[in-house]
């Protein structure tokens, strides 16, 4: 199978890359710039010709798509970028496979929840109420892709993190280790989810598609509080006082969702997944961070 992974050098496109090693598939790496020491094509996939012009150079079973706009405050002043991003290229990229009978894989986010109060872990029917561009522009791709009228896998997730680029993990290990104090919000409460487990659900994915909405994110419930404090831990950045702080002393030019837990029931049922606990994961990918 020939499988084409766009975003190859953000969290989960670096992740791709290593689960890709393990595979016997003919795996094509794209982004809009190369990576020193990376095997990267150019592609733009805002561009539905080059789009397809790649698929149909490399007879593309598969898309995956790991490309986004994500700077969720930045997004509330750039709804073009973002929808061009988030919404646009997703459709150009389930164009292509409609046309060839191929499968996209597109990576979607919890944040296309948040607007009406809950306290259940959300289901993959849940109506989406994004609080803010981000959120609304990664839906509407959802709704774009379904409407193709391509085979696909849309897969919410949530708390990224990883060994790779700008993460609140690598951020959090940073500022524990380098500040006395440190205020975190515990009023915003998900699941981090370590980009290399999300990889490894993808491959499974790939072997043996079902089409539909999936969530998947690592076990467990945590705040942003929680989180640091494990991070701390793990990193050894015992010296920090980690005080839990409302999301109100930190003004954002957009509400975040305050409970934005994935149910993952059918994720787990439809591919047979066994998903790690949160801490575990972080527990594994601060080690790879710290070597120790």
């Amino acid at each position: 199978m020939n499988i084409l992974v766009t975003g190859a050098n953000g969290q989960l496109g670096n992740e791709m890359r290593i689960v890709s090693r393990e595979s016997t598939d003919n795996w094509i790496f794209t982004d809009v710039i190369g990576t020193e020491g990376q095997q990267t094509v150019i592609l733009d996939i805002t561009d539905i010709e080059a789009v397809r012009r790649i698929v149909s150079e490399n007879n593309v079973d598969a898309i995956v798509n790991c490309a986004a706009y994500t700077n969720v405050d930045a997004a509330e002043s750039n709804f073009e970028l973002a929808e061009r991003l988030n919404a646009d290229a997703p459709e150009n990229l389930a164009k292509a496979m409609q046309e060839t009978g191929g499968l996209l894989v597109h990576i979607s986010t919890d944040y296309v929840f948040g607007k009406e109060p809950y306290n259940t872990p959300c289901t993959e029917d849940r109506e989406g109420t994004p609080t803010g561009v981000y959120g609304l522009t990664k839906l509407n791709g959802e709704r774009k892709i379904i409407e193709s009228g391509a085979k696909y896998v849309i897969i919410r997730t949530a708390w990224l993190y990883s060994e790779f680029g700008r993460n609140f993990c690598k951020t959090m290990m940073n500022l524990t280790a380098t500040k006395s104090e440190l205020n975190v919000v515990f009023d915003q409460c998900g699941t981090p989810t370590y980009a290399l487990d999300l990889a490894k659900a993808i491959a499974v994915i790939l072997r043996n598609p079902v089409e539909g909405i999936y969530h998947y994110s690592n076990e467990g419930v945590c705040s942003w509080f929680d989180f640091t404090k494990m991070i701390a831990q793990y990193a050894g950045n015992t010296s920090c006082d980690i005080r839990p702080c409302h999301s109100s002393e930190f003004p954002s030019p957009v509400t975040r969702p305050s409970y934005s837990v994935l149910d993952k029931t059918k994720i787990k049922r439809t591919f047979g997944l066994t998903i790690p606990y949160w801490t575990d994961s972080l527990q594994i990918c601060i080690k790879n961070l710290t070597g120790k």
